[in-house]
């Protein structure tokens, strides 16, 4: 059942099983698919999948490091860099069982800048009833939703990307060229250590400093 198709920018929409988890500061190792869940969204649509590799947190370069090398949510480690709180821009959600996914931009309240592009898996039937009405309702990041229902959980990047930005991922950050790009494939576990959610979180170019 589709739950939302918010903008006319092109989507895109796989399922496969997880790797071992790693710590977020070491070399990450083979995950396999590399970009699950994004890659559902690419193979649903006839795309094909941007041509990721797997960096350790070493040679991941700043700014992009600070915001990507650490086992802390994206939501407020964005809000702290950037100055600004963020909500969703939901391009694409779809409700799959106990599984709702979603292709998302994450923006700035104050400028609707976007500050990262995602994909997420998100495990419906390991929240509380009021927390899956805040997903469903696609305004709030996960991370706010979390932190509000004091929902207890961890976050286990499994590794660190590197790839030139494509055509889709390119429109949809509003490039104006395909430039290099940094982000990370990241587990979101609840407190029995089951998997709530699978992220795949790439972040646009940052100006030099």
């Amino acid at each position: 059942m589709n739950i939302a198709m918010r903008d006319t920018r092109e989507l895109a929409m796989t399922h496969r099983p997880m790797a071992a988890e790693t710590p977020p500061d070491t070399k990450p190792g083979a995950v396999s698919p590399l970009l699950f869940p994004l890659d559902e969204f690419y193979v649903r649509q006839g795309r094909a999948v941007p041509a990721a590799i797997a960096l350790e947190g070493v040679d991941v370069p700043e700014p992009y490091r600070s915001l990507l090398v650490h086992s802390n949510d994206m939501t407020p480690t964005l809000e702290a860099f950037h100055g600004d709180t963020l909500h969703v821009h939901v391009l694409y959600a779809e409700e799959r069982g106990d599984h709702y996914h979603r292709e998302v931009l994450l923006e700035l309240d104050g400028t609707n800048r976007a500050v990262e592009y995602g994909a997420i898996r998100i495990n419906l039937a390991l929240l509380p009833a009021d927390a899956r009405r805040d997903v469903l309702a696609a305004r709030q990041p996960l991370g706010h939703i979390l932190r509000a229902h004091r929902i207890a959980h961890a976050s286990r990047p499994k590794a660190y990307l590197r790839f030139v930005a494509d055509e889709h991922i390119g429109g949809v950050l509003r490039l104006s060229d395909r430039p290099v790009l940094f982000g990370r494939r990241n587990t979101l576990t609840e407190r029995g250590n089951l998997p709530l959610a699978e992220i795949v979180e790439i972040l646009p170019p940052e100006p030099a400093s």
